[in-house]
């Protein structure tokens, strides 16, 4: 399939900058597409989304017009199901990405989390396309709401140099990366390293503390009150050098996620050679097998969400046994080389949109690939504990 195309495609995403996960596998995504030669017009709408306003839907109704091909962030798209579907029926055609179903959020009171659930449904129902960045979240997508092509597009990684760590010369370096919210649940971690202060380690909580400020001052107040200020830092958001120098400080990643579609700051540590702790039965354990041979050993282990108390036990072993610590590093560096790139994202992006009424890819004698099937969702013991 050729990638030149004379159509252009709409992209349509909310006006936020946070390094959220779904914002750099956007950017990244848009970039590759370009590179291969699509003609990608950006449209970032500011609104209260994800369920958005008057305003907001008029800008999204505006700018789904706009194009005859768009790609919708589900931020924008879940919660705007009729501004979808008019747009849908006048002969446009709008796929919708979902990075994180809006109703999956922790910290929803159960009539908002029933309301967006209703409207994701009724959104997934009336898009051209579905596409999610993992095929754990799209079997659940597909289970959830009975439709049959929910496609993939697994994120890709850019390459990193491989960080360096402690390199045993003082205490072991944990890092966290997400934003402090509920849904992320870093308060797990805090819980865990309290049960480990008898032993050498230091942390980084890195992430916006702006998206729920009331759980990251709860976080930062569990940190002073369990005595830990000195050795859990909460810098809020980093990015370029700084988050840089933190990624090289790093020994161990540690992602304690009550729901994660990927992880995809678990490739990003895979990249450069750091281990990851993920929780089990999300799809983080997906991220963790990226890259995975027949007989490649997993670079960490997946603990129950919530499970503070395993999650401490997991920690201990880690530091107090150095052959395991090993066996993880070595396990992470041999998938640096396996880990997918950005283009391979993009190209399964175009490949699923070109199976649309209205493709993109349209010069003589191009066929759209088939779209790509949801696989069954890695089992949460593929991710093996300590041993």
């Amino acid at each position: 399939m050729s990638a030149a195309a004379p159509t252009p495609l709409g992209f349509v995403t909310w006006d936020r900058d946070d390094p959220t996960g779904g914002n750099v596998y956007n950017r990244a995504v848009v970039a590759e597409l370009r590179t291969l030669g699509i003609d990608v017009r950006l449209h970032r709408l500011a609104g209260p989304w994800p369920e958005g306003d008057a305003s907001s839907h008029m800008k999204l109704a505006r700018a789904l017009r706009a194009e005859r091909v768009c790609l919708v962030d589900g931020i924008v798209g879940c919660g705007s199901p009729e501004v979808v579907a008019a747009a849908v029926d006048s002969g446009h055609a709008v796929t919708v990405m979902v990075h994180l179903p809006i109703s999956d959020e922790v910290g929803l009171e159960i009539t908002q989390r029933q309301r967006y659930a209703a409207l994701e449904a009724k959104t997934v129902l009336a898009a051209s396309g579905v596409l999610c960045s993992s095929r754990w979240s799209a079997t659940e997508l597909s289970r959830r709401y009975r439709r049959s092509d929910v496609g993939v597009a697994i994120p890709g990684v850019t390459p990193a140099p491989v960080a360096r760590g402690s390199q045993d010369w003082g205490p072991p370096r944990i890092l966290s990366l997400a934003s402090l919210t509920p849904t992320k649940d870093q308060l797990a971690l805090v819980h865990a390293l309290a049960q480990l202060a008898d032993l050498q380690w230091t942390a980084d909580l890195i992430g916006s503390d702006q998206a729920d400020p009331d759980y990251a001052d709860r976080l930062r107040a569990e940190i002073l009150a369990a005595g830990l200020r000195d050795r859990i830092l909460v810098p809020g958001a980093l990015a370029d050098s700084a988050l840089d120098q933190k990624w090289d400080a790093a020994d161990l990643l540690v992602l304690p996620s009550r729901i994660e579609t990927y992880g995809l700051v678990v490739v990003e540590a895979l990249a450069r050679g750091i281990p990851a702790v993920v929780s089990a039965g999300t799809g983080a354990i997906e991220a963790l097998q990226e890259g995975a041979t027949h007989s490649s050993a997993t670079p960490g282990t997946s603990v129950p969400a919530g499970d503070s108390a395993g999650l401490a036990v997991v920690l201990r072993r880690w530091l107090t046994e150095p052959m395991l610590r090993r066996a993880w590093r070595q396990a992470a560096l041999a998938r640096r080389d396996t880990l997918p790139g950005w283009q391979q994202t993009a190209q399964a992006v175009l490949a699923y949109l070109n199976r649309l009424p209205n493709p993109l890819s349209t010069q003589p004698g191009s066929q759209p690939e088939p779209p790509p099937t949801p696989a069954p969702a890695p089992p949460p013991s593929g991710a093996s504990s300590p041993s």
